[in-house]
């Protein structure tokens, strides 16, 4: 594969002396097995950690130094004995400690816990290590710094419990002892039997659909997968630093290379990184093993398993740009006209001495626009940088006339950051930015640029039809295109820190982001999780916004306040560039609130203005508005299928609070996409949301021209319902049922017609719907809209026959070689007069061939137990979906598309070199 071939050419090069920091795709040919391995005897070899001698803490950390000293006395009446997982509180809310002695084991020591229900505080031999909220988070703790050789080891835990049962689930004590053979860890573990996949890969979404599997991740029950891959590094790469990065692997990763265990990463969520120098054979074959822990949830969606985003391995000189490692900033003294201004660039930039030696470093910044042509430079002086230390630069570059990045005109720079020594290269990082002026006004609003402008958003998880939540970097495009069409200009990631791609999408299209972390916690780990959101995403200019959480439970408290603050400290200190709001349904004006800069709401628009008037300075947002609840095509509900009619006013109810209120910033609806799990209002056999504007496949339901209406300028007129009712034909067109028609439009003026007659002129309300009701007659059913006394929109919709032919249509028909590449090929069933059958149903099959794969199919409806990965899909309201995937190879790919009965449909897409 040319994807295997590269990376064989790369190391080359770097064989041959090449000098800048490279970053290859370790996303091919890994080996991967489907569950749990018994050799593994669980995720980290070591010894299991139990029973617990446990007693009730009124006092709660007060008698500390008494309840964690090792020679404490437990042997009395109040200590009692707990085994792994069991309930000690019993519905008690407060505090018990917990202690143990431990085995001696050799270094590295840390002990691994599946969970602390809820809060837990740890010390060992008296000393305090560590502190974890959060009850369903597994964490990993080293025991190094505080252990006593030869023993005896104390583990004392703080148990606080909030509500509910409380315990110490499974814990393993772990050291360094080796591997035994048949681990899969192990380097010369046998994996030939396990399948081949790319990455990213969702193990989760090909485990079939179970009534008794949990509701809320859509029927699809979780589990435990390995993935395995090897590759070799070239004996040049001596003296150098690796790295492997991951974007986003869920959850509960342990990640080992050669054996070694690197690390153990909980949050599904967050991207991390481990240096592998010291692990790697250089100039030798190196083995690189992950487990992914799906069995536990982070959220109550569907959230996918294995390794889901990319995966890169690193190559860099010992002195070198840190990762995440720089910060561009702009100043914009007077934004002008919004498109040009002149600005002052900041260039941020640590380096870091990771090498046995002293160092004098030069670092060179050069400003890149977006036709690729240098406009500002600066060269800074030589300057030691002692063996394991690092210096900050922060030049100011000026532009007298910068493109300004917005919705319309998304312009973007690079700053190439380049460190020499002794004049010669020694790293490279290119950081990609815009130059923009923003600021959340409580008057006004949100301004970018110096003007006003109404954030249209929607919220949004990150799984999509035919691939779960493994997205290839084409498909966070198209997403965010489809939305850029409705008008949408915001983008809530709900509810965690998204992929980079899809951020990059984001920038290049113009599209405003609210950045969300996942947990509201104050404890190290969740800090470290907020801090690395922070780190990776604060370069990109369609982030306006960090949002601490959502509808926390303690966000109206005063422990709620606290550990508010201390994340928003972790953020301000790392980018004080940004305003942070948090995603509220209570407790407004209290809490969280006194910690935020923007004043989140989560539904609640009675809140609105009675906020507003006692808080006059504080700008406010719609975090998340009312669920329209629909299913595309569906206009009478059937609980027993598990369908939502699409005869609702949802749409307006979401949008008006904010739309009609000039202070607000705007809203975020609930979603822009239909999502797997939450099938709200029905269960089994739903398995897919109905909330989004669009459906699963991003075909849009009614309910998205409202918002196009009412978020463009273009005149929009769009009719439902369909005009294939199988009511009887009767003589007396009186006895035929009446039906409601309603329209979404945003003309001034609108009248409908049935076979041609008027069924009357409607004035268009503001932000509103027109409707009619009209007998049905089968035949045509058409409007004109007027602006100005003009005619500016028509529409029909036909009675259409029977299914006659299949037709698709390419979202794009060039693709890149590099086996990544997707095109999303829509496919819909018309009659014989090319008018769309919206009833089909017909199994539409694929192929494509050569020079591709099928990655994946859908058709939106969420109540569909057919398999994403197969080679056909039945039609739902009379539309498919198919996603083809490029391979290495140049050249054209033919798409066919056949149904029983029914003329086929073919189209010829070209994949061009990477």
């Amino acid at each position: 594969m040319i994807r295997h071939l590269c990376l064989a050419i790369a190391l080359a090069l770097l064989a041959s002396g090449a000098e800048a920091r490279e970053r290859l795709s370790l996303d091919a040919g890994w080996r991967f097995h489907d569950g749990d391995v018994p050799a593994a005897k669980g995720a980290v070899p070591g010894v299991a950690i139990g029973p617990w001698r446990w007693c009730v803490a009124p006092d709660g950390a007060a008698d500390a130094a008494k309840m964690t000293a090792v020679d404490l006395d437990t042997s009395g009446k109040e200590w009692h004995v707990a085994q792994p997982g069991e309930d000690i509180f019993h519905g008690r809310v407060g505090f018990c400690w917990c202690r143990t002695t431990l085995p001696n084991v050799p270094a590295p020591r840390h002990v691994y816990f599946e969970s602390i229900d809820d809060n837990g505080t740890l010390w060992l031999n008296g000393r305090q290590i560590a502190h974890h909220e959060g009850w369903s988070d597994p964490f990993d703790v080293s025991l190094d710094a505080a252990w006593k050789a030869g023993g005896p080891n104390v583990l004392a835990v703080l148990v606080e419990n909030t509500a509910g049962p409380g315990s110490i689930g499974a814990a393993t004590l772990a050291g360094s002892a080796p591997l035994p053979k048949d681990h899969p860890a192990a380097p010369g573990y046998h994996d030939a039997d396990w399948p081949l996949v790319d990455v990213p890969h969702d193990f989760v979404v090909d485990h079939p659909f179970d009534p008794k599997a949990d509701v809320n991740h859509g029927f699809h029950p979780g589990g435990i997968a390995w993935y395995r891959r090897t590759f070799d590094l070239p004996a040049w790469d001596r003296g150098h630093r690796l790295w492997v990065e991951f974007d986003g692997v869920y959850r509960n990763s342990r990640v080992w290379l050669n054996g070694r265990l690197l690390g153990v990463h909980a949050s599904g969520y967050t991207s991390f990184y481990y240096d592998i120098t010291d692990a790697a054979v250089i100039g030798g074959r190196n083995t690189l093993v992950v487990r992914a822990d799906a069995t536990s949830n982070e959220g109550w969606w569907y959230e996918g398993g294995g390794i889901y985003r990319h995966v890169w391995l690193v190559r860099l000189n010992p002195v070198h740009v840190a990762h995440w490692g720089t910060f561009v900033t702009s100043a914009v003294p007077d934004p002008g006209d919004g498109l040009t201004a002149p600005a002052d660039v900041t260039a941020r930039a640590t380096v870091v001495n990771e090498g046995s030696n002293d160092a004098m470093a030069s670092v060179h910044e050069e400003l890149i626009d977006g036709r690729g042509k240098r406009v500002a430079q600066w060269a800074g002086e030589s300057q030691p940088i002692p063996a394991g230390g690092h210096v900050d630069v922060q030049p100011v570059l000026h532009l007298p006339s910068a493109a300004l990045w917005s919705l319309e005109q998304p312009a973007l720079y690079r700053m190439v950051t380049e460190v020499s020594i002794g004049g010669r290269a020694s790293d490279q990082v290119s950081t990609p930015f815009g130059i923009r002026t923003f600021r959340f006004d409580p008057d006004r609003g949100f301004l970018l640029n110096g003007k006003p402008v109404k954030i249209n958003g929607t919220c949004n998880h990150q799984d999509f039809a035919g691939v779960g939540v493994a997205l290839p970097d084409a498909l966070q495009t198209y997403k965010i295109a489809r939305l850029k069409e409705m008008g949408c200009n915001g983008y809530r990631c709900s509810h965690h820190p998204p992929s980079p791609e899809l951020l990059e999408a984001c920038d290049r299209l113009g599209m405003i982001v609210m950045d969300e972390n996942r947990h509201l916690s104050s404890s190290e780990d969740n800090l470290a999780d907020v801090r690395a959101m922070v780190l990776r995403d604060r370069n990109h200019p369609s982030v306006f916004l960090y949002s601490l959480c959502n509808e926390e439970g303690r966000q109206g408290t005063e422990e709620g306040e606290r550990i508010a603050r201390a994340m928003a400290g972790a953020i301000r200190e790392l980018d004080p560039t940004r305003p942070i709001t948090a995603a509220m349904n209570g407790g407004f004006g209290l809490g969280i609130s006194n910690v935020v800069d923007v004043q989140g709401f989560n539904y609640f628009y009675g809140e609105f203005d009675p906020f507003h008037r006692k808080f006059p300075a504080k700008p406010c947002i719609g975090t998340e508005s009312a669920s329209i609840t629909t299913t595309r095509g569906i206009y009478l509900s059937d609980p027993i299928r598990g369908y939502v009619s699409s005869l609702t006013n949802g749409a307006e109810q979401s949008w008006r609070p904010s739309g009609e209120r000039e202070w607000m910033s705007g809203t975020y609806l609930w979603t822009g996409f239909d999502y797997r799990g939450e099938p709200t209002p029905y269960a089994w056999p739903s398995v897919t949301s109905h909330f989004g504007v669009m459906d699963l496949c991003g075909f849009p339901k009614d309910d998205y021209y409202y918002y196009q209406a009412w978020w463009t300028k273009e005149p929009v007129l769009h009719l439902f319902p369909h005009w294939n009712y199988a009511y009887p034909a009767s003589r007396d067109a009186r006895s035929q049922p009446q039906v409601e028609v309603r329209a979404y439009s945003n003309c001034e003026r609108v009248e409908l017609f049935v076979n041609g007659e008027s069924q009357g002129v409607r004035d268009v309300p503001l932000h509103s719907h027109l409707a009619w009701k009209v007998r049905y007659a089968p035949g045509t059913l058409s409007a004109k809209g007027w602006r100005d006394g003009k005619v500016v929109a028509e529409t029909t919709i036909f009675t259409a026959g029977a299914p006659a032919a299949l037709v698709a249509a390419a979202d794009r028909t060039q693709l890149r070689a590099d086996g990544q590449d997707v095109a999303v090929i829509r496919v819909g069933v018309v009659d014989a007069a090319g008018h769309p059958v919206p009833t089909a149903d017909n199994t539409v099959y694929f192929t494509a061939g050569p020079r591709a794969r099928l990655l994946g199919v859908g058709n939106g409806d969420p109540c569909s137990l057919e398999p994403d990965h197969a080679d056909h899909r039945r039609a739902f309201g009379g539309r498919c979906l198919l996603l083809v995937q490029s391979s290495d190879t140049p050249g054209p790919i033919t798409v066919t598309c056949r149904a029983e009965g029914l003329k086929s449909a073919t189209l010829t897409l070209n994949v061009a070199g990477p």
